[in-house]
Order: C-alpha cells, then sequence, then structure tokens
C-alpha cells in the first residue's frame, strides 16, 4: 500500500529509481576526481550525495515504507544542496597548490 497515491505510480517509481542511479554514478565519478584534486569539487560530492538521499526519500515514500526515514533523507538532502551551493566559496579562500 502506497504512501502517496499518485496515478502512474510504478512510472514514478521506475524515474527515481533512473535518478538514484545517476545519482549514484555522479557520486563515484565526483569522488574519483575528488581524490585527483584533494576534494576542491567537494560541491559535486554534496550534490552527488543529494541526489542519492533525495532519490532514496521518494523512493521510500512512493513505496510506503520507512516514512520517517524518508523525511528525514528528504531533509538531509536538501541541507546539502543548499551546503553545496555555499561550498565553493569557502574553498576560495583555502591555500592554493603550488
Amino acid at each position: 500500500m502506497p504512501m502517496i497515491e499518485v496515478p502512474g505510480h510504478i512510472v514514478w517509481v521506475w524515474i527515481w529509481v533512473a535518478i538514484l542511479l545517476l545519482g549514484l554514478a555522479g557520486l563515484i565519478g565526483a569522488a574519483v576526481w575528488g581524490r585527483r584534486t584533494h576534494w576542491r569539487n567537494l560541491d559535486e560530492v554534496l550534490r552527488g550525495l543529494g541526489t542519492v538521499s533525495v532519490s532514496g526519500g521518494m523512493l521510500l515514500l512512493l513505496l510506503g515504507r520507512l516514512t520517517v526515514l524518508a523525511i528525514f533523507l528528504l531533509f538531509v538532502s536538501l541541507a546539502l544542496f543548499v551546503a553545496a551551493s555555499f561550498v565553493p566559496e569557502f574553498l576560495r579562500y583555502l591555500p592554493g597548490d603550488q
């Protein structure tokens, strides 16, 4: 019994699964790139984590399971996306590579 009754429920589940897979691929790519650049791309890592958490939360809501965890994941993803917008400003003040 899904918590959210939406038309085309199964289609939305597949859409969020696809977004989850894209987020995981982006997160892996950002982590590999981050190791090479000494984590100067922390905003990309945070965006990848935000994408994974928002898609996980939406999937849990659509499937009607662990609702409290789903809402928590949605709030975490909001915090991650907001943090990702401020990280480049903070990274600007770090000493550059010589």
